[in-house]
């Protein structure tokens, strides 16, 4: 029997990084994928093609502004969807294949099958050609991630109702795409079609998109969404989603207790994802889950035994790939005698439609449930010089400080290159810095990061220098 000093369970960006964290401090680690391919959802299904069809449905996009920048494209530009879900395809495939570079490189021991339990110290790994082999593990780290929920009453059959995994790789762009949740997923793939030429409608149950965001936020980005057009139901329950051949039907109640109906060809169903521990076996080695599903964990990710640990989707808290990150590293060094840490109310946020979305920090809505007094800087991208030579307007900078220290307490940016910008928000709070501090540094101009800059300035006695 093979032994190791840690076996990861899962491959995505918290195992396959808890596994190389692991071999850099000295442990004999091995990792199970029940895949070919490593990386997990956010690498084959999730963020990176979701990313690469973002990028190439914007450059369609895109072109239809050259004439503005003196750009004339003569003959037909259309889109070959067939090329573009091929593109992705490469983008994934290489990504993956550096995880396996990496895997490589720091002498990790990869085994292809699905690991499950047979006690708290022994991991059964039944491989994809139906053989088994047992291999002991000092210590485990479950990071076998999530997948995508659905309600009851919804049969998806992965043709004409599906979840983003068929999203990533339909075959032809949808007449009308109904998208069945208004989160992060429904809005970057509903973006993503409506651009290709897509009619997209998004029905949401809660009484705006975003609804885990800052409510200055949600209503920026629903406000770029429509002007493109982009239709949005919110505060509407669905009832049913049935399908006739390529139709399919969505029934929804709104506010008012009146039913309405939408049809379309195509119906994404995207209500959120769901801790995935199927044929994980946890009874067998102690592990204790919760009523979601999850594993059971204290602050250190320590599940109920004792030597093994468990993180990303498979546990509480936002299912983002650099938070599963942030803990795979924190078990290594914990494994390691070390003591990290991790403050989780500065794990970022982001929406990578264009405008991009991205938090970090507090959300008005939660300080005034807190009863904390604080003030609100704000500055819009349009005052902004690049953002104009940019012809990328939209959106704004949002800083929220605290009324009596001026520590910053949350940032919400909608606009361009905020996926980018929210970094130096996180390097803020992470020093507690002050809406002052962040005055009193320079800015390089012309930047779009000036507009964080100005919006410290609106919070610190309202002296924005450029609105």
């Amino acid at each position: 029997m093979s032994s190791f000093d840690v076996v990861v369970i899962g491959s995505g960006p918290g195992g396959y990084v808890a596994a190389i964290r692991c071999a850099q401090l000295g442990m004999k680690t091995a990792i199970i994928e029940k895949y070919p391919t490593l990386g997990g959802t956010c690498l084959n299904v999730g963020c990176i093609p979701s990313k690469a069809l973002l990028a190439s449905s914007h450059h369609f996009e895109e072109l239809q502004h050259f004439a503005d920048h003196g750009i004339e494209v003569s003959g037909e530009v259309k889109v070959n969807l067939e090329k573009m879900i091929a593109r992705k395809q490469a983008v994934v495939d290489q990504t993956s294949g550096g995880v396996k570079f990496l895997m490589d490189k720091n002498n990790i021991t990869v085994f292809e099958g699905v690991g499950s339990f047979e006690s708290a110290t022994t991991v059964l790994v039944t491989k994809n050609d139906g053989t088994r082999e047992t291999i002991e593990a000092k210590n485990t780290i479950i990071a076998t991630g999530s997948k995508p929920s659905s309600l009851p009453f919804i049969s998806i059959d992965k043709e004409r109702i599906i979840t983003s995994t068929e999203a990533l790789k339909l075959k032809e762009v949808p007449k009308h795409l109904i998208i069945i949740g208004g989160g992060v997923i429904g809005l970057e793939l509903g973006q993503v079609y409506l651009r290709l030429g897509a009619q997209v409608s998004v029905v949401e149950f809660a009484d705006r998109v975003l609804p885990t965001m800052d409510g200055a936020v949600s209503k920026e980005i629903t406000k770029v969404l429509k002007k493109a057009g982009m239709k949005f139901y919110t505060s509407h329950k669905v009832q049913g989603v049935e399908r006739n051949g390529d139709v399919v039907i969505v029934k929804a109640e709104n506010a008012k207790g009146e039913i309405i109906t939408l049809e379309g060809d195509y119906s994404l169903v995207s209500v959120g994802r769901r801790p995935y521990t199927d044929g994980l076996n946890a009874e067998k080695a102690g592990v204790k889950l919760t009523e979601r599903g999850q594993v059971e964990v204290n602050n250190h990710l320590q599940t109920t035994a004792s030597n093994i640990y468990a993180i990303g989707d498979v546990v509480c808290g936002a299912m983002l790939a650099h938070k599963a990150e942030e803990e795979g590293v924190l078990v290594a060094e914990q494994l390691a005698g070390q003591k990290p840490h991790i403050d989780y109310n500065l794990i970022p946020g982001v929406v990578y439609t264009w405008p991009e979305v991205a938090a970090v920090g507090k959300t008005e809505e939660q300080l005034k449930a807190e009863g904390k007094e604080y003030k609100v800087g704000q500055f819009p991208f349009k005052a902004l010089g690049r953002a104009r030579a940019s012809a990328d307007t939209d959106g704004f900078v949002k800083i929220l400080a605290d009324k009596a220290t001026d520590e910053i307490l949350g940032f919400h940016i909608v606009g361009a290159r905020a996926a980018d910008l929210i970094a130096e928000a996180v390097v803020a709070m992470e020093f507690r810095a002050s809406a002052e501090d962040i005055t009193r540094m320079s800015h390089a101009h012309p930047t779009f990061a000036e507009a964080i800059k100005e919006a410290a300035l609106a919070a610190t006695e309202n002296r924005a220098l450029h609105v």
